[in-house]
């Protein structure tokens, strides 16, 4: 009899038998195929795979993998959302240890194994993610290799929980995290927002430590189809939104709820501007374009519209004296600006990345 798993991977699945279902079997092909790392055996498994009301071949398809490997699970549901699906898994799982997968990417051989190892290795750590390998074409999807880029770049705690309002700081399918913390700082929730977003959001602003091993243990594919691409849930208005709730938590957190913002372009001041109308106070917008410096911008706020000057570096409170909000978005701006504020004695308790 097979001894009860250890991890449970999650795999929520909808309409994904499209090019004749080789990409939902490529990815169950690569959990199928884990192995034991060099220093970290393998413990025993299962998949828990939640079809989320298909209206293809996609159940049927499920089925005859589950016939190749008694490890896989499927439940079939009529259809939720990628929510309701995940906690659907999440409730049939077995292990203590909850991983989570796509059905479009595909798991490194040792990626369990690994991660397993790290959550071992390190008992006060809640979540064990990796670093991804962008599976799109890079010449047409430059915005989202860029972001593949960004979140490979931050793999410490502080890392990420600097970098969560500016986007989600961890690819979802790579993660590996305790049941316990999900028993801890809450399942999955619905709603209109990126629900892997929210969850980390949640987390972080209830303690949750995570971690991102250095190596690419999954790849993730980039579909047509995504829903990060299709669904309104993960459209600009979503996530503006999504951020500014958790951000100005945060900030009334501190008690610092006046803040100077760098970038006075339309893009930042869109991202932001939800934030305006949960009692967050702007103070003035920063600038280094001349035709920009001097003139003020009117901002829709809690009070109504307001005007709100657009300031030179040079008239940036000092560190210590203001909290400050990196909202430049174009390729290396906001890390051009950090490099600025570091150099200018700016620490990381005077300045969030947005």
């Amino acid at each position: 009899m097979r001894e009860p798993p250890l991890v449970s991977v999650l795999v929520p699945v909808r309409n994904a038998a499209g090019d004749g279902g080789h990409g939902l079997r490529a990815a169950f092909h690569s959990l199928f195929a884990q192995t034991d790392a060099p220093d970290a055996p393998l413990p025993a498994w299962e998949i828990i795979a939640v079809d989320d009301g298909s209206t293809d071949a996609t159940p049927a398809l499920l089925e005859d993998l589950a016939r190749e490997d008694s490890r896989l699970r499927v439940i079939h549901t009529p259809h939720g959302g990628i929510a309701v699906a995940l906690n659907t898994a999440l409730d049939a799982a077995r292990g203590g240890l909850l991983a989570r997968m796509d059905a479009d990417d595909l798991a490194h051989p040792q990626r369990l194994a690994r991660q397993v190892a790290h959550l071992r290795a390190h008992p006060g750590l809640d979540v064990s993610a990796c670093r991804v390998r962008f599976g799109g074409d890079a010449a047409t999807a430059g915005g989202f290799a860029h972001y593949v880029d960004w979140q490979n770049s931050l793999c410490s705690h502080a890392a990420m929980a600097r970098g969560r309002f500016r986007d989600t700081p961890i690819c979802h399918p790579s993660v590996m995290f305790r049941r316990e913390a999900a028993e801890r700082f809450g399942a999955y929730a619905a709603g209109n927002f990126a629900e892997d977003w929210e969850l980390w959001l949640r987390w972080f602003a209830a303690g949750a430590r995570m971690e991102k091993l250095p190596e690419q243990l999954l790849v993730w594919n980039d579909p047509p189809g995504r829903l990060t691409r299709t669904d309104v849930r993960y459209a600009d208005a979503a996530n503006n939104a999504l951020r500014a709730r958790w951000l100005a938590r945060h900030l009334h957190h501190l008690g610092r709820t006046r803040v100077w913002v760098l970038g006075a372009g339309r893009v930042a001041r869109r991202r932001l501007a939800p934030l305006w109308r949960e009692g967050i106070e702007l103070a003035a917008f920063i600038d280094i374009d001349p035709k920009k410096i001097g003139q003020s911008v009117r901002v829709e706020t809690a009070q109504g519209l307001r005007p709100v000057p657009v300031l030179a570096r040079r008239e940036l409170p000092g560190p210590g004296r203001a909290l400050v909000l990196n909202a430049l978005t174009a390729h290396g701006a906001a890390e051009e600006a950090a490099h600025w504020l570091t150099t200018a004695g700016y620490g990381p308790d005077d300045w969030l990345l947005t």
